[in-house]
């Protein structure tokens, strides 16, 4: 499959897996509970790990309640900011105290003064996912150079959060594509390496 068969098939899924999420978000608008509980199973860490997440746009799974949670057991917590187009994101410091401000996309982010976080364990949205961990995210390269530059600089494990059903048998995937180390549901954890050890 050559790169324009490839981004034709990845468009044609998005709009798909859009909408098995949407139907999934409105059948479960608690799930991101479920979700907290089988992070904090899979992620057993000690505190003060950087952690980044991500404020949720309707429809995306809610990492908040974890988020929260990683918050009181003392992690620093990061969200993510796109900086420039075929840039890696930064992520910026947040606790619940944090007024967000909007960012790029209406994706909600700290403010520009925020401290930067570095993260090792990052919690990656996607629209769809595979049983070899490729995700298949909006489309803009985002995650993938943000996880390319984080492990060739140090230790970081990528952690997919979805719902259950956005699973699908197969992601089409190029060069550039990361796998994740994790994938982790509302109803399960989906391991694909062994780099948590801390």
């Amino acid at each position: 499959m050559d790169s324009a068969e490839l981004a034709d098939f990845k468009t044609q899924l998005r709009k798909e897996a859009f909408a098995v999420r949407e139907q999934a978000w409105r059948a479960d608008p608690d799930a991101g509970e479920g979700l907290e509980r089988h992070l904090i199973e899979a992620l057993a860490m000690p505190p003060g790990i950087a952690i980044s997440g991500y404020w949720p746009l309707p429809g995306e799974i809610d990492v908040r309640p974890a988020l929260r949670h990683y918050h009181r057991e003392g992690h620093r917590i990061g969200l993510p900011v796109v900086i420039g187009k075929h840039q890696p994101l930064v992520f910026r410091s947040w606790d619940p105290a944090v007024d967000l401000v909007q960012g790029s996309f209406r994706v909600m982010t700290p403010p520009p003064e925020a401290p930067e976080v570095v993260p090792t364990i990052l919690l990656v949205p996607l629209l769809a996912f595979d049983p070899e961990g490729y995700r298949l995210g909006y489309g803009g390269g985002f995650y993938d150079r943000t996880l390319a530059k984080l492990r060739a600089e140090a230790h970081a494990v990528a952690v997919g959060v979805a719902y259950g059903a956005q699973e699908v048998p197969q992601v089409p995937r190029g060069t550039f594509d990361q796998p994740l180390d994790f994938i982790v549901t509302e109803h399960a954890v989906f391991k694909f390496s062994d780099k948590i050890g801390f």
